[in-house]
C-alpha cells in the first residue's frame, strides 16, 4: 500500500474548496469560514466540525474523488451555517445527529453535488428541516451519520470520552492527570525528573496522537460559545447568500431553505394583535353628552367602532388540529377586547361545508363541526366567497402553509398571512409562525 502523502490530501482540499467558490459561490463562502485541520484518526474516521474548524482524516479524503470531497467540506459548513449546534435543545443526542443530516444532504445532492456513497438520504425527508425529521426517527435507530458533530455533549448533558471529547465524571482533563502525575515522579539532585519520569512524558506525548501534527478531540462549546457562534454563523449565511444571489447562482431548495431561515422570527400575535387594534379606528368623539349629566362643557370621549375580521384556516391536513385550535383561541381572545365581528373560514380545496361562520365581539371563536380536509389546498375559494358578499373587512387573516393556488390579482384589503413552513405569498404581509 502506498504511503500517505499529506501534501496531496491538502492540494485536494483546496481544490474542493476552490472549485465550491466558483460553482457554489454560497457554498463556498460558508467553507471559507472553516479552517482546514488535520484530526486523529482515532476520533476522527472521516470529517467533522465544531463551528470552528473543518476537521478531516487524511485517509478518507484520500479515498474519496474530488466531487465528493467538495460535498463533505459544505456539509460541514452547513452543519455550522444552520446553527444546529444550538438548535438540539432537549433531543436526544444520537436521533438529532441523523436528523441533522437527513435535512442537510438532500439540498446537497439537489444543489448538484456527489455524496459518498454511505451518505445518509431519504426522498421522505427532502425539503424538511431537523426539527422535523426527529419526531420521525425510531428511537433505537442505530445509523451512523457520515461525519462527527463535535459542539455537542450527550442528552443527559453529561460529556462521555468516547463520543464528545470530554473525561468522565470526577476524572480531571487527560492534560493535568499527566502533569500529576510528571508532579509526583522522583526528581534527581538537579530538580529534574528522573530518566523513568522523562521517558514516561515521551510515553504520554507519543499516546496523545497517532499522527505527527494531527490535531486532538475539541471539547463541546460551552453555552457562551454556542450563542456567539450562532449568531456568527447567521450572519455569514446571509452574507454569502446575498454574494450568491448578486452572483445569479442561489436558486431551487438551497434559496427556500436559506429565505426561511432568515425569515424575521416575529412574534405573530403581538403583529396581530397590533394589525387589529389599527383597524379598530380608535377615536376621540366631541358629541354632546346626555342631559342627565352634569355641567355643560364638552368633553372628548374615546369611541371604538366594531371591526369586521375574516379568519381563513387551511385545513388541507399540513397544519394540525393543535395548531388550528391554539390560533383560533388568540383570535378569539383579541377580537372580544377590540370588539371585532370575525367571520371564519376553513378551506383546502374549497370551503368546508357549513362555513363560513360569523361570531360577533361576544362569542368565543371555535369551529362549529370537525373539518375533514386533507386535500389539495386553493386559496381562491376563500377571496371568490368575500368578493361574491361585497365585504370589504379591515383584514383578512390566513393561517396556512402557503403551498397551494393564489388568485391572481391582490385584493384591496389587508391581508395577513401567518405562514408555517417555507413559502412565501405573492402578495401580502408574510408573518413566520415560531
Amino acid at each position: 500500500m502506498a504511503e500517505l502523502d499529506p501534501e496531496k490530501v491538502q492540494t485536494k482540499l483546496a481544490a474542493a474548496r476552490t472549485r465550491l467558490i466558483l460553482d457554489k459561490p454560497f457554498l463556498g463562502a460558508l467553507v471559507l469560514r472553516l479552517p482546514m485541520v488535520e484530526a486523529d484518526p482515532q476520533w476522527c474516521p472521516t470529517t467533522g466540525t465544531d463551528a470552528r474548524s473543518f476537521y478531516y482524516n487524511s485517509e478518507y479524503i484520500d479515498s474519496l474523488t474530488l466531487a465528493q470531497t467538495q460535498f463533505m467540506l459544505a456539509h460541514e459548513a452547513l452543519h455550522c451555517a444552520l446553527s444546529h449546534f444550538s438548535r438540539r435543545h432537549h433531543r436526544v443526542l444520537h436521533r438529532w445527529n441523523l436528523a441533522c443530516d437527513y435535512a442537510i444532504n438532500p439540498l446537497l445532492v439537489e444543489d448538484g453535488l456527489t455524496p459518498p456513497y454511505d451518505t445518509l438520504i431519504m426522498d421522505e425527508y427532502k425539503g424538511m428541516t431537523a426539527e422535523e425529521i426527529y419526531p420521525l426517527l425510531q428511537e433505537d435507530d442505530e445509523q451512523e451519520t457520515i461525519d462527527e458533530h463535535l459542539y455537542d455533549e450527550n442528552s443527559d448533558g453529561s460529556g462521555d470520552g468516547d463520543q464528545d471529547g470530554e473525561p468522565p465524571p470526577d476524572h480531571p482533563p487527560p492534560q493535568e492527570q499527566k502533569e500529576q502525575e510528571r508532579q509526583q515522579q522522583p526528581k534527581n539532585n538537579a530538580g529534574e525528573n528522573s530518566d523513568a519520569g522523562g521517558q514516561q512524558q515521551q510515553n504520554d506525548n507519543a499516546s496523545d496522537q497517532t499522527r505527527p501534527g494531527a490535531s486532538p478531540q475539541p471539547p463541546p462549546l460551552s453555552p457562551e460559545e454556542r450563542e456567539t457562534l450562532e449568531v456568527q454563523w447567521r450572519q455569514r449565511m446571509a452574507g454569502a447568500a446575498q454574494q450568491a444571489i448578486r452572483a445569479g447562482k442561489m436558486d431551487g431548495a438551497m434559496a427556500r431553505m436559506i429565505d426561511h431561515l432568515l425569515q424575521p422570527r416575529l412574534p405573530w400575535r403581538m403583529l396581530l394583535a397590533r394589525y387589529m387594534t389599527s383597524a379598530a379606528r380608535d377615536d376621540y368623539s366631541y358629541m354632546r353628552q346626555s342631559r342627565r349629566s352634569q355641567g355643560n362643557a364638552i368633553l372628548p370621549a374615546l369611541h371604538s367602532s366594531q371591526i369586521d375580521v375574516v379568519v381563513a384556516v387551511d385545513t388541507s391536513g399540513s397544519i394540525r388540529d393543535r395548531e388550528i385550535q391554539e390560533f383560533l383561541s388568540e383570535i378569539s381572545a383579541l377580537k372580544g377586547q377590540m370588539r371585532a365581528r370575525v367571520t371564519l373560514i376553513p378551506c383546502d380545496a374549497r370551503i368546508a361545508e357549513g362555513a363560513p361562520w360569523v361570531f360577533e365581539p361576544w362569542e368565543a371563536l371555535s369551529l362549529q363541526t370537525d373539518i375533514h380536509g386533507g386535500g389539495g389546498t386553493d386559496f381562491r375559494p376563500v377571496f371568490d366567497w368575500v368578493d361574491e358578499q361585497a365585504l370589504k373587512p379591515e383584514i383578512l387573516v390566513y393561517f396556512s402553509d402557503l403551498e397551494g393556488k393564489f388568485p391572481e390579482l391582490a385584493p384591496d384589503y389587508p391581508v395577513l398571512w401567518l405562514v408555517k413552513g417555507k413559502e412565501k405569498p405573492p402578495w401580502g404581509q408574510r408573518v413566520q409562525l415560531n
